[in-house]
């Protein structure tokens, strides 16, 4: 309710320097900490509007002013019962399943993000996010099928147009030196990278080296960013997710794990607050904002993990995620995929690991119905068969490389 009345106290302003000093004050901490405070804002919003319109919306205002006292004191509430929440968090089971649980599980949900601003150069979120807009495209409409997480019959498919989630991408360009004295060629190789990735649809934002994000296609559309890919989460399975998750790409070259990150601190904020705007608006679970590495199959060999970008060093942590490098890998534990011998030469420990916990489960699953581990994966080989063969219906597969 606070939030509400926030946004429709907002509306009052027609000046839009006045409406971000507005919301600057309503969500301060100190605004939140008590209903007092918070009405004092909302007082100090009327003082500023219209008369007339003071005296017509009097009765709302109080009505509105007491609604948002209630939703105060319920937040404080669930904030303290949230303080005391353990760091693991169990999913709930899809019935005749146990439940499952996540290692190092980010926040469930995050604070409410609206837009402040939006124009054709650039779209201001309440986080602080600009998008610049000069490379927005459009490709097609996003629609996709998932299935239904269990024994299901691939056939059975839900047809669906909201993002699922995000792939995190490297875009492993040329990286001139992030010095002074090279922000000429900084800026060359930016525009340049821009402009391929535009051409080819490649991604929905790209964050530069500078910390600018770009829009490159619209949320609303697919890009051509995962490919040959799987996902699931507790309910959904999700293959070849162009449709399906939002391609989010730092101008980066990823590198082994002993290596320092590959990105700097202006683009790890940039990544942090479009993590946050996107999580908010299309109510992505955390455990679906994942690394290309993470996604990416090969069909004809059946090996996961095919693309390498963001392997190891992806600061999960600093998104405002869980360390998702410890999830086991759905293309393995559904689907019967097995490591790619190259992701060794690469140096990723992190996603060893996940590689190592999926085929753990595998073995157990075979072990529980009484199959050779060999005979198991090639059942489940034959699912994922008649899984792709399940969406012929959709868009031919495209990936940037």
């Amino acid at each position: 309710m606070a939030v509400r009345l926030v946004e429709r106290c907002a509306c009052w302003f027609s000046d839009p320097a006045e409406r971000l000093q507005f919301l600057q004050r309503a969500t301060a901490p100190s605004a939140l900490e008590g209903s007092g405070q918070f009405a004092h804002t909302i007082r100090w919003a009327l003082a500023r509007w219209d008369f007339s319109r003071r005296l017509l919306s009097f009765a709302g205002l109080v009505i509105l002013t007491t609604l948002a006292v209630v939703g105060t004191v319920v937040v404080e509430a669930s904030s303290r019962r949230g303080a005391s929440t353990p760091s693991i968090a169990t999913v709930a089971p899809t019935p005749g399943r146990p439940p499952v649980e996540l290692p190092n599980a980010g926040p469930a949900t995050v604070p409410r993000i609206w837009i402040v601003e939006a124009g054709p150069d650039f779209d201001l979120y309440s986080n602080g996010l600009r998008v610049e807009n000069q490379f927005a495209t459009s490709t097609e409409p996003r629609k996709y099928r998932a299935f239904l997480r269990g024994p299901q019959d691939p056939a059975e498919a839900r047809w669906r147009t909201d993002p699922a989630g995000i792939v995190f991408h490297a875009t492993e360009s040329h990286m001139a030196p992030f010095e002074q004295d090279q922000n000429r060629t900084l800026r060359r190789a930016g525009e340049g990278l821009l402009e391929y990735v535009f051409r080819n649809r490649s991604y929905h934002f790209v964050i530069d080296r500078f910390g600018r994000v770009f829009r490159i296609v619209r949320e609303s559309d697919r890009a051509n960013h995962a490919g040959h890919s799987v996902w699931a989460d507790q309910t959904w399975i999700y293959l070849d997710l162009n449709p399906v998750f939002f391609g989010v790409a730092f101008e980066a070259q990823t590198r082994p794990e002993g290596e320092s990150s590959p990105i700097n601190p202006a683009q790890v904020h940039a990544g942090r607050i479009l993590t946050d705007m996107l999580r908010s608006r299309y109510g992505i679970a955390a455990e679906n904002c994942v690394t290309h590495a993470q996604v990416s199959v090969c069909p004809s060999n059946r090996h996961a993990a095919y693309h390498t970008d963001w392997a190891a060093h992806l600061p999960f942590h600093e998104l405002g995620l869980g360390d998702n490098y410890a999830l086991p890998l759905p293309s393995v534990v559904l689907f019967g995929f097995a490591t790619d011998p190259s992701l060794g030469n690469e140096g990723s420990p992190v996603l060893q690991r996940a590689l190592m916990t999926g085929e753990g489960q595998l073995r157990d699953q075979a072990a529980a119905q009484g199959l050779a581990i060999d005979r198991y994966r090639q059942s489940l080989q034959t699912r994922y068969q008649e899984t792709v063969r399940a969406l012929a219906a959709n868009a031919p597969i495209e990936e940037n490389n």
